[in-house]
Order: C-alpha cells, then structure tokens, then sequence
C-alpha cells in the first residue's frame, strides 16, 4: 500500500536514499504561477486520458527533466466540486477520481512511449486542497523525459479560461480531439502513444518532486596494476 506523505517528509525519505544522498531536489512546475482548479463555479475534469503541461507563458516543457534521476513525489491541485458534479462525473467516467503519475519518453514527432508509472491514488478524499503523493518506488528519469498525468477516471485538477499561452497535450485520438470520452489513458508500459491533441487556455494542476543524480565532483584514483 502507498501512503501519503507531506512533502518534506517525501524528501527526507529520498535524501536518505545512498542513490540520492546530496542531490539537489527539483520541483517540477513549481515555479509555474498559480492557477485556480475551476470547480465547483465552472466545473471541468479531465477524464480517461494521460497529458502533460507543454507551455505556461514564456516557460516550454516545464515538465521536461534535463538530467538523470528520479521522480519521488508528486503534488496534484484538486477542485471542490459539489455531490451533484461529483456523481455526473463519476459516472461519465466509469468511477470516482483517481490519479497517477506517468514518464514519458519521446521517440518520433509526437509519439511517446511510457517508461514508468507509479500506482493509482484515490483522489475524493483530498478536494479542495493539495495533496503531495509520496512514491514507494520512485520513478527513474533520463535527460529529456517528461513527466505526465494519467487519469483512469477523472480527476478536478483543472484550469480554464487561461490565456492561450497556457498549452497542454493529450494522448486522445488526433482524430478525436473533442471527444472527452473516449478511453485514451496510457497505462500499458512500454507501449507507443500518439500525443496529437493541443489544447490552449488551460492548465493540469500538478508538479512532480525530481532529484537528479548527483554528480561526482571528486575524479576516483586510478588502480595500480599489478605485474
């Protein structure tokens, strides 16, 4: 069973590791301005589908890590949707909300392939706040890779009305971009995914705790042959 943690407490335990010892920790979409969750006023989720956040403002591939480590927490800010919302979606989308994380590796145009996942986490206990997951096994990252949301159900971690500069892409059906229906969660590891589907003016509320690997600043001496 994964347990929830706070995430200095994420942190400690990812400190502690010998892998991770002095690594700097990272806050993916950290530093990204805030955005408000639109329920319950204009209440949208995003359902069946895994994405990632491409563009806020002047910041491109915020979710984009730029050297090898791993992915040990994540963060997911949650709407307050009302009894009346919660059932619609509930059953729009096959069951209550739910959440995880997903690494994505690119290979051709828009097509990637998923490298790892962490496990499900039940999200109706936590609306309106934000809670930080922390992962039994972290997740390992390479230069390049992008950390994403997959949601099996659906979850209120959703802004909208944003300005189009705020960009997110979606593993739906290039064909089918509207319909919000269809099953397009990846949740098969090592499978390919065409990532086709840009949407603007919104944002997925989440942020993903990365330390690197740490980089030996002390050059090992040579060993002595023998002869």
């Amino acid at each position: 069973m994964i347990t929830r943690f706070s995430l200095p407490l994420a942190v400690a335990a990812a400190l502690a590791l010998p892998s991770t010892a002095s690594a700097r920790v990272i806050e993916l979409g950290g530093s990204l301005p805030a955005a408000a969750p639109s329920c319950p006023a204009s209440c949208q989720a995003i359902g069946r589908v895994s994405g990632y956040q491409a563009k806020v403002g002047s910041v491109r591939h915020p979710f984009q890590v730029k050297t090898r480590g791993k992915i040990v927490a994540f963060s997911i800010t949650l709407g307050k949707p009302k009894a009346s919302q919660v059932d619609f979606f509930n059953k729009l989308f096959g069951g209550p909300p739910q959440v995880r994380l997903s690494i994505l590796r690119h290979e051709t145009r828009n097509r990637y392939r998923l490298t790892g996942q962490s496990d499900v986490f039940q999200l109706d206990q936590y609306f309106g706040s934000t809670p930080t997951f922390a992962l039994t096994r972290p997740l390992t990252v390479k230069k390049g890779y992008i950390v994403a949301l997959t949601v099996p159900t659906w979850a209120p971690a959703f802004a909208v009305n944003l300005g189009k500069d705020q960009i997110w892409r979606s593993s739906r059906d290039p064909k089918r971009c509207d319909d919000v229906q269809q099953q397009a969660a990846q949740d098969v590891r090592g499978s390919l995914r065409t990532y086709g589907c840009l949407y603007k003016t919104a944002r997925l509320l989440y942020s993903a705790t990365f330390v690197p690997q740490p980089q030996p600043t002390v050059t090992p001496p040579r060993k002595r042959t023998t002869r």
